[in-house]
């Protein structure tokens, strides 16, 4: 051994023996146990250590490669599990501190050349180094390694990060790792000067640069995953912590203090207290300003640091008492950002909006911290902070940055702060921040709403919003600063001006109105002839004028007389001084060229804007007060007849004839335009004052609703229109289309019943393309806040109204049949014998049904019109006859129209359109032509070969789900007159079988599931409607029956391969058919009163031939199935209909009940078969919701017969599986709630049909996982398991012998749950129906009962006493449920008269939860509770505050 130990140390000592054979010296000593060292460990490190510190420190040469073997041999003996082990005996093995500072200089190095290659060694010895608390003593013992290592990290860090290369995790996990050390250090630190020191000096730049860095890089994939998702997010809390303990700590408030407060200084000095000065806002200062990256980042950095620094600041000393140090601090680090250079045009534009971010982020510091106090700031500190940010918004007004979002929203932080800040400058703010702003992004546009209604809520509260708007309207009317302003109020900034109207005295804004008006007499309207730039301030002056007559609060019966006087006289000077002179200039005649001026356009938009806006609010005040007198009603005689009735509005416009009035409309008309939808608006108008007359004008409706329509058709026309924000000043030719459509549709309750049919389908057409666009772009459009056609035509489709719009929706029927048809190949759609084609055929009258009783009839006529409708609708009738006979003969000739994959997803988008209509409320001949439609889809269409199996799955089962929603319809019966249910039948499952042979490899994808669970659905729905018309049905079924028998292969296929070789997807839909067919006639058989035999006869007879049928195709669907695979989920619920069917059966035919009775053998042994293969696959199921569903399912029926177990297995058998099942892995919560009900109905039947000793052994095998072992032995699945099917149990009646077992066993249950108090709601739930039973069982009897029992509840009650108790301890968890325990517990109360024995205990326990209770929660419960309950808990709560409460106080003031 002494060889062994001379040899191996001499060698690592000798000079003579090469590196390499030293590295692998001191590799074998470390791992071999035959090499024995004294304190072996300890040499092989100092050996290790020393060789590379004499290498850095120069002592010797050494090759790269020797050195990085060097560096890897101490990396593997750190992070050895030898070394580990060693540690954890207790054994010292240590370090010297040079090689801290070897690390720290390699790092160094790695951070001057910029490159990070062959340091992961170094990395991986500092992390392991660190990590183990005998060996970080080099570090945490001198505080300056750590410190520079950090340093030195960071540095790398920022360098990885500012490269284009990917982000590894190594550097991070490291930097991490050390920013931990140090923090822990830090803390350990009692001079906070040092501390402030070390980290001004060294850490405050590269973790400011490095915070930055984290915040603003773009992550991408290839960066580490965990790098990007928590150690940046980590990494910049800790810089956060390491700033504010470094730069922040209480003891130094009093240096902050002194340099940030001159009068404060000067009084310490006169004290002579100051010994030495230390200036910590100046040192921070000087750090941010000297250059420590790179210069294209240092603005960037400051900007993004000073808004933190100020942060930190005030979370350490914003104290009430240092408000006036806040600011000064503000003021300091205001300075360190750019805004001189920003002003003085040294720096680019871009660079605003990072120091304006920062700006912004001091400013909200300011507001929430609430450091600013205007009255004490004014008497106490003669307004320096006032003066502060008097100069901030100087500066932001007159260097306007209206691209900027950030500039907007300090603004709106200064006016928050004092409206008097920005007051000197506000006609500058108006202008440059909202009426000469050019903003049209949305990002941009936000703020500067948000800022523009601050201005708002806070004139509107100081009652001087005419001051604002003397402002607004000097600023409109200044020279422009643009040739096209945008409008003044946009739909979002209407509604911020409508809520502060509501509020606002009448006068105030009548005052702003007049001047408004004023400003348009005297200024603008005699220039606005040819001055395209009067006729912009003119609309800008109408937007404002129609914002406020449409959004104050309306004239009543209530308001004041001169209010109602000065009304008047506003719109007669309105009429007579902006209105009539328009009028005047628009109706005088012009060369066409003329015409498209930009002054006259304007000019035009403004009259008509006006005249609506004068005729709207004429006709509203008129009605709503009847003290209003219309200055119309002046000039009523003057006006002939006839121009009252054409138009309606010459009636109101004092000289202005019927022929100038067509001109103006002329010209109007010409322009896509406000001034063309407020014509529309006006039609309106006129329509509605027509509907209120006694006798309304029926042909000047329809020329008035014509007009609207015809109005826009050619804007529709042209295809996409930009959104519209609702502001009718904004309406161009680029969105006069939106704002048209959205009139149209929203008021078309009152134009349809006077448009023509043309009309009615043209809005059909325009609806059906609309929705077409919008459902490529519907998930752009829900993020705009604005109006679309698309969002527009989604609404009608989603609206309740459309369905009573028969006409339209018969219209929009035919408009999508037509649809489909231009979907369909171009040979098909010449073809006008085709199904399709016929059903949207032009030339059958099928809205003659609706037409006929809206249309008048003469009385003369009315035989020969009643004639024309019946042969109209018998021609109809006979169409949709032709046409089902069509689809039938297609389909069995097997001649489908091939679509591409493109057209399936054209028609795929037209069926998400037509489950937009409410199909349960189409008319009978419109649900035959939409059922027709659907129907045809399926029959006659096949998809290519290469069509996307998925797309054609989901075109499969949309069809099917319609189809569904027709069935679900009153008129769904109709289908009957075109179709023998037993021909819509096959042909639907001629066409699934066909269409199968494409989805033999896609039947384990769940869109097959669905698929499979839509056609079930469609086949149920339409059998249980035979069943239920009682026509043919025995005729319908046996021939669907023989249709599905022909499907399948022959007897002896089956018995050779034949079966197997078959379509599996074939075998399933067949499967489903049978099954489907099965489950509705046993469920009417069950359902049928016995009075009617013959129908069960019919019936029952039926059923038997199904039955046997359905039997051969499962067992022949097994025999298929290979050996130990598992059960195919389709065919669970196939036998589960059998077994129910077969019991079903055999009670209606009254046999015995043995098992050889009820069913014959083979059956008995198919059904023990599937019960022994789900029970061996039930503990796996995992979260296969499906199989455990139907699975479950089969549980509840097969448990039901007791005698269909097979051997010497009992319901026993079943609830040990169940619990395997619930203590599996991959079973959570979600999938326990999912099948919660499947479980509670298997569990009713097991425990309801067995025998008392098996019950007994289920409640033993319950209470096993409830020991107190499981949780020992951190066994909390068994403890899942056991607590569920505890909760279970609890939902299942019990009886007799059944009942007193449980009850015996419930102390112990009542025990095993208080150590799951962790699981707060699930222990609760399982609790309270504890809780209940007690209640139940404890309540005064008549008689004394069975006191053994009785002891039982006693001795229960006693622990649910204990268990409230258990309860109060774990506040934590439980306080939230406080209120909700004693609701659930007074609500029980209520309906039971207690023992009074059990009654103390569970008071007593309840007493425990109400000292939970908190003011709130009593105050919650006296409100929430009902009427009865609410007086229980009253009594309770008064006994509780007479004795509980009261002897508790009494208790504690006597307790030390």
């Amino acid at each position: 051994m002494a060889a062994i130990y001379s040899g191996i140390y001499l060698k690592l000592k000798s000079a003579k023996t090469p590196w390499e054979d030293k590295i692998k010296l001191a590799r074998f000593a470390w791992v071999s146990h035959q090499c024995v060292l004294p304190n072996k460990e300890q040499v092989l490190l100092d050996w290790v250590s020393h060789a590379l510190v004499s290498y850095y420190n120069k002592k010797f040469e050494l090759e790269e490669e020797v050195v990085e073997k060097l560096w890897a041999y101490l990396d593997n003996v750190i992070h050895s599990r030898r070394l580990q082990n060693l540690l954890k005996s207790g054994k010292t093995v240590g370090l010297s501190f040079s090689v801290a500072q070897v690390i720290n200089e390699r790092l160094s190095e790695a951070c001057s050349q910029k490159t990070q290659q062959n340091i992961g060694t170094v990395l991986s010895c500092s992390s392991g180094i660190l990590s183990t608390p005998s060996l970080s003593i080099i570090y945490t013992a001198k505080c300056e390694l750590l410190v520079d290592l950090l340093s030195k990290l960071s540095k790398l860090a920022c360098q990885q990060l500012a490269s284009d290369d990917t982000v590894g995790s190594q550097v991070f996990s490291v930097l991490q790792l050390t920013f931990a050390q140090y923090l822990l250090i830090q803390r350990q630190q009692t001079n906070p000067n040092r501390v402030f020191g070390q980290v001004t000096s060294h850490l405050l730049q590269p973790c400011l640069l490095l915070r930055h860095l984290l915040t603003v890089r773009s992550w991408t994939q290839a960066d580490d995953n965990h790098v990007r998702q928590h150690l940046s997010r980590e990494i910049r809390n800790q810089v956060e912590t390491l700033l504010q303990a470094g730069l922040f700590q209480p003891e130094l408030l009093s240096s902050y203090k002194e340099e940030l407060l001159p009068e404060q200084e000067l009084q310490v000095k006169k004290k002579g207290a100051l010994k030495s000065l230390l200036l910590p806002v100046n040192t921070v200062q000087t750090k941010l300003s000297s250059g420590f990256c790179e210069p294209a980042l240092h603005g960037a950095v400051v900007a993004g640091s000073v808004s933190l620094l100020y942060k930190l600041f005030l979370d350490s000393y914003c104290k009430a008492e240092n408000h006036l140090a806040c600011f000064h601090m503000l003021s300091r680090l205001f300075s360190c950002l750019r805004f001189p250079a920003l002003q003085q045009g040294i720096l680019s534009p871009a660079d605003w909006s990072t120091e304006l971010l920062a700006l912004e982020q001091l400013l909200n510091l300011v507001l929430s911290s609430d450091i600013y106090n205007v009255a004490s700031d004014r008497i106490r500190h003669k307004e320096i902070q006032f003066g502060f940010y008097r100069k901030l918004a100087q500066m932001l007004v007159s260097h306007s940055q209206a691209s900027i979002p950030a500039w907007f929203r300090c603004l709106k932080l200064l006016m928050s702060l004092n409206h008097l800040i920005v007051e000197p400058d506000l006609d500058a703010l108006v202008a440059s921040a909202w009426i000469d702003a050019e903003v049209s992004e949305p990002r941009t546009k936000k703020p500067q709403e948000a800022l523009i209604s601050t201005m708002f809520q806070t004139y509107s509260k100081l009652r001087q919003f005419p001051r604002l708007f003397e402002e607004v309207l000097t600023v409109i009317c200044r020279p422009a600063a643009d040739e096209l302003r945008l409008p003044v109020f946009s739909g979002g900034l209407t509604g911020k001006l409508r809520e502060c109207l509501l509020e606002l005295p009448p006068n105030q804004i009548l005052d702003i109105l007049c001047l408004c008006v004023e400003k348009c007499q005297t200024l603008i309207i005699p220039a606005v002839e040819g001055s395209a730039d009067m006729a912009l301030k003119l609309l800008s002056l109408s937007s404002v004028l129609h914002a406020f007559l449409f959004n104050m609060r309306s004239l009543d019966d209530i308001s004041p007389s001169p209010v109602v006087l000065r009304t008047q006289s506003l719109l007669s000077k309105m009429q007579k001084g902006i209105i009539q002179p328009l009028m005047e200039l628009l109706q005088a005649p012009r060369r066409e060229e003329e015409k498209s001026d930009l002054w006259l356009r304007k000019a035009s938009d403004s009259a008509l804007l006006l005249v609506y806006t004068w005729v709207e609010v004429d006709t509203l005040f008129g009605v709503s007060c009847s003290k209003y007198v219309s200055p119309a009603a002046e000039i009523a005689g003057a006006v002939t007849a006839s121009a009252a009735t054409h138009w309606g509005i010459p009636a109101f416009l004092s000289g202005v004839e019927e022929q100038c009035w067509e001109r103006v409309v002329e010209l109007a008309n010409s322009f896509a335009s406000t001034s063309k939808y407020c014509l529309e608006l006006l039609t309106l108008q006129k329509i509605k004052m027509i509907l209120m007359q006694t006798e309304a004008d029926l042909q000047a409706l329809q020329h008035a609703t014509a007009f609207i329509l015809e109005s826009g058709r050619s804007h529709m026309s042209r295809g996409e229109s930009e959104p519209w924000d609702g502001d009718i000043s904004a309406i161009s030719d680029l969105n006069y289309a939106t704002a048209h459509w959205h009139l149209v549709i929203s008021n078309l309750t009152i134009l349809l019943p006077y448009l023509s049919l043309k009309d009615v389908e043209y809005i059909a057409n325009v609806l059906l393309e609309t929705l077409v666009l919008a459902k490529a772009q519907e998930a752009a459009a829900d993020q705009e806040p604005s109006i679309s056609i698309g969002k527009i035509s989604l609404g009608l489709m989603h609206s309740s109204f459309l369905p009573e719009m028969m006409v339209l929706h018969c219209t929009f029927l035919t408009s999508l049949i037509h649809q489909f048809t231009r979907v369909l190949p171009s040979a098909a759609r010449d073809s006008v014998d085709l199904p399709l084609q016929q059903l949207s055929a032009g030339n059958i009258p099928w809205h003659e049904e609706i037409l006929a009783s809206c249309r008048p009839v003469d009385p003369l006529e009315a035989p020969s019109e009643n004639k024309l409708l019946k042969d109209e609708l018998s021609l109809s009738r006979k169409t949709l006859e032709k046409v089902a006979q069509c689809i039938i003969l297609l389909a069995k000739n097997g001649r489908p129209l091939i679509l591409k994959e493109s057209q399936l997803e054209s028609c795929l988008g037209l069926l998400e359109i037509a489950s937009l209509l409410k199909l349960d409320s189409l008319l009978p001949s419109d649900c035959t032509r939409c059922f027709l439609v659907l129907l045809s889809l399926l029959a006659n269409t096949r998809a290519s070969a290469s069509c996307s199996k998925p797309v054609l799955l989901k075109f499969l089962s949309t069809c099917f789900h319609l189809l569904r929603c027709l069935q679900a319809g009153r008129n769904a019966s109709s289908v009957f007159k075109v179709f023998h249910a037993s021909d819509v039948l096959e042909t639907v499952m001629t066409s699934q079988l066909t269409a199968s042979k494409f989805f033999t490899d896609v039947l384990t994808v769940p869109v097959w599931a669905q698929y499979l669970q839509e056609v079930q659905a469609f086949l149920e729905n339409f059998l249980q409607m035979i069943v239920e018309r009682r026509q043919s049905v025995r005729l319908n079924l046996e021939k669907f029956m023989s249709f599905l028998v022909s499907c399948e292969p022959d007897v002896g296929a089956a018995k050779t391969k034949g079966w197997k070789n078959w379509n599996p997807a074939a075998r399933q839909l067949l499967l489903m058919a049978f099954t489907t067919l099965c489950h509705v006639i046993t469920l009417y058989l069950e359902q049928l009163p016995q009075k009617k035999l013959q129908s069960t006869d019919v019936l029952s007879a039926l059923l038997e031939p199904v039955v046997l049928q359905m039997v051969r195709t499962v067992e022949q669907g097994l025999q298929s199935n290979t050996q130990n695979q598992p059960l195919p989920v389709t065919f669970i619920p196939s036998v589960t209909t059998l077994l129910k069917a077969d019991l079903s059966h055999a009670v209606k035919k009254g046999w015995q009940k043995e098992p050889s009775g009820i069913l014959e053998q083979p059956r008995i042994k198919l059904y023990q078969k599937f019960y022994s293969q789900i029970l061996r696959e039930l503990p796996c199921a995992g979260d296969n919701l499906q199989f455990l569903q139907s699975a479950l399912q089969f549980l509840t029926v097969f448990c039901s017969v007791p005698e269909l177990y097979p051997g010497e297995e009992t319901a026993v058998t079943v609830v040990f599986a169940i619990k395997k099942l619930l203590a599996g892995s991959a079973v959570t919560t979600q999938v326990i709630q999912s099948v919660e009900t499947e479980l509670t109905e298997v569990l009713v039947q097991l425990l309801g049909n067995c025998s008392a000793e098996e019950f007994y052994t289920i409640m033993r095998l319950v209470l096993q996982g409830l020991e107190m072992k499981n949780i020992w032995q951190q066994k909390a699945k068994e403890v899942l398991s056991a607590v569920t099917l505890m909760k279970l149990l609890l939902s299942c009646p019990l009886r007799g012998d059944k009942e007193k077992a449980f009850w015996f066993a419930s102390p112990q249950i009542i025990t095993a749950l208080a150590v799951l108090l962790k699981a707060a709601p699930s222990f609760l739930n399982s609790f309270h129906r504890l809780v209940v039973s007690v209640m139940h069982e404890g309540r005064q009897k008549g008689d004394k009962g069975n006191t053994d029992e009785f002891e039982v509840i006693l001795k229960c009650a006693r622990l649910v006493e204990r268990m409230y108790t258990h309860i109060t301890a774990e506040m934590e968890d439980f306080t939230v449920f406080s209120a909700f325990i004693v609701a659930q517990y007074v609500t029980e109360l209520q309906k039971v008269t207690l023992h009074p024995a059990v009654k103390k205990h569970l008071t007593e326990g309840i007493y425990h939860i109400l000292d939970l209770c908190i003011e709130r929660d009593i105050k919650f419960l006296n409100m929430s509770l009902p009427a009865g309950v609410r007086e229980v808990f009253k009594d309770l709560y008064n006994d509780y505050n007479h004795y509980h409460k009261a002897k508790k106080q009494g208790e504690e003031k006597y307790t030390a």
